[in-house]
């Protein structure tokens, strides 16, 4: 079985690039997957085909692409050349790797070429709903009709998490209902241990003996961080911001309005530079969002990392989090709040520890992405097509024979 995976956004830098990702490397331990992805980082496992495009356009930025123009703001007659240019780069991969089904990531735009590659070349399509591109949808209606129509013709829907799936129908309806199955996203669990050395993190920012206090991800309003400033007067901890985005000179105004000495702005940690060290290294991971976030991977690799979280009851949060289980919940935009929860846990350690190690079985035994790749595994199953006949007018697929 050939899968090929669409992604509209680099490989790292983002949950839902993390995510197709892991997931095409999994899958690719088992079957031959291919990727469309703007990214030419090696990925194990993975044939990696150039998502080509003249714009970088993101829903609410990316931090690997600092000057990229937003899905709200593009011209016409610019996203009619985008998406002319990823049709390009799609039918180019479809051509070569003769996929049996395709993969795509996001609701839109990629989706709009399957649902073009699916009339030509008759091959199915399963669309995964990460959830960032929803407020674009809502917001502008120019996109509304073309991802309906691909989202009607999909075999499967696959939202990262229940709340996604209420927002998917908040914004196009019930018609899509009987396609839909949930499948969050995953956790290396291998690179993501609780195991190792931050020495290194200690000395080059000054963290040693000292308690940490981890938040990680865009810098956006959405995210709350603000919130997190706020308490940090309170917080008894060094508070370490990791990211970037369009909110980061706000915020660090904000700290120096508020004369804060114990946080501190790290920027966009590359791949290589080991955020898995900081989740490693920090006592309690903070995400106070004011969105209905999409159950994000950071609180799941901090997990992973024995690490328990203060977090906000938003969107798919709840999935993954259990109240005083392996952390606690705030109320949104509650700074007071996130103060007191984050100060229990530093001041007790045996029961810090110990919603560590609640948080480390759950990731294990629901979150790996060996389980997460077996259920999409079963749908591609299910859904691939093996043309019995070959011609001429479309991509030689190997046929095969599934049990």
């Amino acid at each position: 079985m050939r899968i090929l995976f669409l992604q509209t956004f680099p490989l790292w830098g983002s949950g839902s690039g993390t995510y197709a990702r892991y997931l095409a490397s999994e899958v690719g331990r088992h079957f031959n997957v291919a990727m469309v992805a703007p990214d030419d980082r090696d990925v194990p496992n993975v044939k990696l085909y150039p998502l080509n495009t003249t714009m970088k356009v993101a829903f609410t930025g990316h931090p690997e692409w600092p000057k990229c123009t937003l899905y709200t703001e593009i011209e016409n007659s610019a996203m009619v050349r985008h998406y002319e240019e990823m049709l390009n780069s799609i039918t180019t991969a479809v051509e070569d790797f003769s996929p049996n089904i395709i993969h795509v990531h996001h609701a839109f735009p990629l989706s709009w070429t399957a649902r073009l590659v699916k009339s030509i070349y008759q091959i199915p399509y399963i669309i995964s709903i990460h959830g960032s591109e929803l407020p674009t949808l809502q917001k502008d209606k120019r996109f509304h009709a073309l991802t309906s129509d691909a989202l009607r013709r999909a075999r499967r829907i696959v939202p990262n998490s229940f709340w996604t799936k209420e927002w998917l129908f908040q914004v196009f309806g019930d018609e899509f209902r009987s396609q839909v199955r949930v499948i969050p996203g995953g956790v290396d669990i291998k690179k993501f241990n609780p195991n190792l050395d931050t020495s290194d993190i200690d000395t080059k920012y000054k963290l040693k003996d000292k308690n940490v206090v981890l938040f990680a991800g865009k810098l956006t309003a959405y995210k709350g961080v603000r919130y997190l400033i706020a308490a940090a007067k309170k917080i008894n901890a060094e508070v370490v911001i990791i990211g970037e985005g369009p909110e980061r000179k706000h915020l660090e105004k904000k700290a120096k309005d508020l004369k804060l000495n114990n946080v501190h702005f790290i920027g966009h940690l590359g791949e290589k530079a080991g955020i898995n060290k900081f989740y490693n290294r920090a006592d309690v991971l903070v995400v106070p969002s004011v969105w209905d976030e999409p159950l994000g991977l950071v609180i799941l690799e901090a997990m992973a990392c024995k690490t328990p979280v203060v977090v906000t009851r938003k969107g798919g949060i709840p999935l993954a989090v259990k109240d005083g289980v392996n952390g606690y919940f705030v109320r949104p935009k509650n700074a007071s709040q996130i103060a007191q929860k984050v100060n229990k846990l530093l001041s007790n350690e045996e029961k810090r520890i110990k919603m560590g190690e609640n948080a480390r079985k759950i990731v294990e035994s629901r979150f790996s992405w060996q389980t997460i790749a077996h259920k999409f595994i079963l749908m591609y199953m299910r859904f691939a097509h093996f043309p019995k006949v070959k011609n001429n007018h479309g991509p030689k697929h190997k046929q095969l024979k599934i049990g």
